[in-house]
């Protein structure tokens, strides 16, 4: 309507000036109702073909979208296992909490147990670790009685040998390879001793400690899979829909206990939806404006700080069927982010706010370069100035959208 109205100033007021006041022709007179068309039909075809240019340059320069929402993340609150819930830590429904803050707690006997075993085998193999120290004490008394008796053996054996040697009468020869054979038994009864404190040496040193970091590992896994039972936030947030009660079976694929909002999430952004047609238009760096549902009568002025380079409606994932390009119903949007052109400018719109969004082509760079003629600056310039046709469309929907709604809508 304004363009129509802006473009019969130019048009349809001229062709009737000069009907008028050229030709003489008066309204009731010669120009009536029935004779309008004929009489003005100059101004009207003209005004029609100016108006649908108008609002072609201004809708392609300028482009607007009522699809534009301040979207936020959720995390649904889950547990790692199945369980039975034992207790709970927010006895609300809605509430804010901090990271690390326990949420609730599912049965953890199973879990328990098994710690409590693994502590019981750690201190078993303690027990292990000295009573292996007392095995190699006993087996360095058993080396000190070996060599003793080894010592004694052989003294008894020189003596034997001596006699024998100055003497081949005094001593049996039966006697000497006795007294041979016994230092030889001596002998092995010391290599005896002396593995067998090796082995408790080993156990002590390599063995035991092997199993207990086996055992640690065990209590360490325990505690873990006992850690599990307990879900905390992950992130400072607010929880909703929490409904969890004692005795609920929680699982993690198909039953959730409720959701948290992270801190800030939706909050200082808006992403917006522009139609395909916009994608050669829409540049980092637009300035923007907004109007939220949840902060009415308010324009927000923002920037384009992002373009996804992607249309959602053309992805695609591998499954057993082709795909048919006719299954692609609605065409997609280019994905728009924009943010408050000043500070806490985005403060008192929801997260998840509907809100209609302008962005505004900017080409006075390109006409201060100097790099364009004279008539192209010219159109330049008039289509960065019919954006506030665009601006002044955004301040009457956000005027008139409160009053629709609550009036007109009946809500």
């Amino acid at each position: 309507m304004l363009e129509l109205l802006l473009c019969s100033l130019l048009t349809i007021l001229p062709d009737y000036l000069y009907r008028r006041y050229a030709q003489g022709k008066r309204i009731g007179k010669e120009i009536t109702l029935f004779s309008m068309w004929f009489e003005l039909r100059w101004g009207i075809i003209t005004c029609l073909m100016l108006t649908i240019g108008l609002i072609t340059v201004i809708f392609y320069n300028h482009p607007s979208t009522t699809n534009a929402t301040a979207f936020f993340r959720t995390i649904p609150i889950l547990p790692e296992t199945n369980g039975r819930v034992a207790e709970i830590f927010v006895n609300s429904v809605s509430g804010a909490v901090k990271q690390g803050t326990p949420i609730f707690r599912l049965d953890n006997s199973k879990q328990e147990a098994a710690a409590e075993t693994a502590r019981r085998r750690i201190a078993e193999v303690e027990a292990e670790l000295v009573a292996a120290r007392t095995d190699v004490a006993a087996a360095e008394g058993r080396i000190i009685e070996a060599r003793s008796a080894y010592q004694q053996a052989v003294d008894e054996l020189e003596t034997k040998q001596e006699i024998y040697r100055r003497n081949p009468g005094a001593v049996a020869t039966r006697d000497i390879e006795r007294l041979q054979v016994t230092v030889q038994g001596r002998q092995g009864t010391i290599d005896a001793a002396t593995a067998a404190r090796a082995q408790a040496e080993t156990r002590i040193s390599t063995l035991l400690p092997a199993e207990k970091a086996s055992a640690e590992a065990e209590l360490a896994q325990a505690q873990v899979e006992l850690d599990k039972t307990v879900v905390r936030a992950g992130v400072n947030g607010q929880v909703e829909q929490f409904t969890l009660r004692v005795g609920d079976v929680v699982n993690p694929l198909m039953r959730p206990a409720g959701v948290l909002i992270p801190e800030g999430a939706g909050r200082g952004r808006l992403q917006a939806g522009f139609g395909q047609i916009e994608a050669q238009i829409m540049k980092v760096g637009m300035v923007a404006e907004a109007t939220c549902a949840s902060k009415p009568w308010t324009v927000i002025p923002m920037v384009v700080t992002g373009v996804q380079d992607f249309i959602a409606a053309g992805q695609i994932r591998s499954g057993e069927q082709l795909l048919d390009a006719q299954q692609v119903v609605r065409p997609g949007t280019i994905l728009v982010f924009l943010e408050p052109l000043y500070e806490d400018g985005f403060d008192g719109v929801t997260p998840g706010s509907s809100c209609i969004a302008n962005a505004y082509t900017s080409n006075h760079d390109l006409i201060a370069s100097g790099q364009v003629g004279t008539l192209k600056g010219l159109a330049l310039h008039g289509v960065d100035a019919v954006g506030l046709v665009h601006a002044m469309i955004l301040r009457i929907q956000a005027l008139v959208y409160p009053i629709q709604t609550l009036v007109l809508g009946g809500h």
